[in-house]
């Protein structure tokens, strides 16, 4: 069978575990097919790239289980946050306007790489770092939970996948992530966590860069490998956004899991020479399992060539993010 079947026969069985999302008593286990191990292999050195210092593909990482979306697929999402113009383009524009625009730009995506079938999601920032201390007292404002249901729909309505996205402030991802369990037990809702915002300092977010140490990664890696097993899902993707060094401490020290795909998203804004520049030096020169873009519709374009990185561009990086993202 020709790897582009293959491929679309995973995606087809992904669309079908979405449509059946809706029941909140579904499970997938009858659409989810037993993993091609020498498609996966291909897959993973096609992603590589042809990177000759030895780090990718990343050695002795372990199989997806049954139903894992990478790198069958590459994903491409609008970030952002509904009450914020600011936050990104996902709450920039009108629901249906900002729907659009996504699949234009999956549209786009397919082009670059006709190859790899492309997944739309929404990235919806749920809990937000806040410069006030908040009457939490701890730096961020939570969404609620009717406005996260709203982004559910939204991306439903046109079979996208969902991340949900944390930024701590002065709490920390043992509190914030199992207040999402009922969201995250769903099969079609991801997380990615921003350590940008992860204040253990004791800095104001927003004056200083915050930090995650592999410790707290290894936490959300198996809490959520732990919701995986416990609800039978297929595997959950799992982002950490970084652009510096002391982002991700002890990053060597960073479990995988077979129910969790690890992306590491390069979250830096700027002109091209630069974020092609920190993709390297940062992302790329800490491997650990799959590696995410992040393009600015306008931070991006402020320097440098005054313009984004194109997909055919980004497609030359060492390895090929297979996770793409629009704030």
């Amino acid at each position: 069978m020709k790897k582009t079947t293959i491929a679309f026969i995973a995606l087809f069985c992904f669309y079908q575990s979405v449509k059946a999302a809706d029941h909140p008593k579904f499970t997938d286990t009858i659409t989810r097919k037993p993993l091609d191990t020498l498609l996966y292999d291909s897959l993973m050195h096609k992603l590589a790239n042809g990177d000759k210092t030895g780090r990718w593909p990343v050695k002795n990482t372990p199989k997806p289980l049954p139903g894992a979306l990478l790198p069958f697929n590459r994903i491409v999402a609008y970030y952002g946050n509904m009450y914020s113009k600011n936050m990104g383009v996902l709450g920039q524009y009108p629901p249906k306007i900002m729907l659009a625009k996504l699949k234009v730009e999956v549209k786009v995506w397919e082009k670059a790489d006709t190859t790899t079938p492309v997944i739309p999601a929404l990235h919806y920032i749920c809990v937000t770092a806040q410069a006030d201390a908040g009457s939490n007292g701890l730096h961020n404002l939570r969404m609620p939970f009717k406005q996260i249901d709203s982004v559910i729909h939204m991306a439903r309505s046109i079979h996208a996948l969902i991340f949900l996205d944390v930024q701590d402030g002065f709490s920390n991802v043992q509190t914030e992530i199992p207040r999402l369990e009922k969201y995250l037990q769903m099969p079609d809702v991801h997380l990615g966590i921003d350590p940008e915002f992860s204040m253990k300092e004791g800095s104001v977010p927003g004056k200083r860069i915050g930090t995650l140490d592999a410790e707290d990664i290894n936490y959300v890696s198996k809490y959520l490998a732990d919701l995986v097993k416990k609800y039978d899902l297929p595997p959950k993707i799992f982002i950490i956004h970084r652009f510096t060094q002391r982002m991700v401490t002890n990053y060597q020290k960073i479990k995988l899991h077979p129910e969790v795909q690890f992306v590491m998203d390069m979250d830096g804004w700027g002109g091209i020479s630069l974020k092609q520049g920190t993709y390297r030096q940062i992302v790329a020169r800490e491997p650990v399992q799959f590696t995410g873009f992040k393009l600015f519709y306008k931070n991006d374009i402020k320097k440098d060539t005054h313009r984004m990185l194109t997909p055919k561009e980004i497609l030359q990086l060492k390895p090929k993010p297979i996770y793409i993202q629009y704030q």
